[in-house]
C-alpha cells in the first residue's frame, strides 16, 4: 500500500474542488503507529481515531517527538475517558449532549488546556446515531455559550447510509451557517468531493489513504 501516493492523489482532487482551507483528516484508527508513520515523516499533522485509549498508546511518543502532531477524536466520546481526552485530542468532533458539555468545560479547566470542538448534528435523524437533533441544535449552541467555554468552532455529521450524501451535507451547511459556525467536519474516502463542494474544511479520509481495515 503507498500511503503516499494515495494521499497526494487525495491532495491533488482536493485542488480541483476547492481552495486551500480543506483539510485532510487521516483516519488512522485500527492502524499501528508503524504503518501510519511514512505519513507523519511526509509531514502530515492531522490523524483521526476514534477510542481513546487507542489514540493514547498509538501517539503519546509520537506528541512527544512532534509537538504540532494533531490528533482528532472522531467516535463518540464517553464520560469516564474526558480526563484521558483533553489531554490526548486537539480537536474533539463528536460533541453531542449538555451533560457531556459540562463536563468537557470542568476538565478543561482543571487541566488548563483548551481543546476545538465540533458538535456533532445527526442530520438524518437517525434513532442508531449519536448527535444533536436538528430541531434541537440552536438551543445546544446557546446552552454551551452561556453555560461553557469551550471553543465551538462547527458542526459535524455522517449522513445516513446508502443515501445522498449532497443533500445532508447541503443541510449541515445550512445549519452552519444560520448558528454561525465556519467549519463544517463532513465527508469521507466515498463522498468527500461532495463534501468539498458543499464547504467541507474538514474531511475524515481512512481507507482512501491506508486501504481496507481488517479489523
Amino acid at each position: 500500500m503507498d500511503i503516499i501516493k494515495n494521499f497526494t492523489n487525495i491532495l491533488n482532487e482536493i485542488k480541483k474542488y476547492s481552495n486551500s482551507k480543506t483539510q485532510i483528516i487521516a483516519v488512522s484508527k485500527t492502524f499501528d503507529i508503524n504503518y501510519v508513520r511514512s505519513l507523519v515523516d511526509y509531514g502530515h499533522l492531522d490523524f483521526g481515531e476514534n477510542r481513546v485509549n487507542e489514540a493514547i498508546l498509538k501517539w503519546s511518543n509520537e506528541i512527544k517527538k512532534k509537538s504540532d502532531l494533531r490528533i482528532h477524536l472522531i467516535g463518540k466520546l464517553q464520560s469516564n475517558k474526558i480526563k484521558d481526552a483533553i489531554k490526548t485530542f486537539s480537536y474533539i468532533h463528536s460533541l453531542d449532549s449538555k451533560k457531556l458539555a459540562i463536563l468537557l468545560d470542568e476538565e478543561q479547566k482543571k487541566q488548563s488546556i483548551s481543546v476545538k470542538y465540533f458538535i456533532q448534528v445527526n442530520i438524518g435523524n437517525e434513532e442508531q446515531k449519536s448527535g444533536i437533533a436538528i430541531d434541537d441544535l440552536e438551543d445546544f449552541v446557546n446552552f454551551c455559550k452561556l453555560k461553557t467555554k469551550l471553543n465551538i468552532i462547527g458542526l459535524m455529521c455522517i449522513p445516513p447510509i446508502n443515501s445522498s450524501s449532497d443533500f445532508y451535507f447541503k443541510k449541515l451547511k445550512d445549519l452552519a451557517k444560520k448558528n454561525n459556525f465556519y467549519e463544517l467536519s463532513m465527508g469521507m474516502s466515498n463522498d468527500y468531493i461532495n463534501a468539498i463542494e458543499n464547504g467541507a474544511t474538514f474531511i475524515r479520509i481512512g481507507s482512501g489513504i491506508f486501504g481496507a481495515r481488517t479489523n
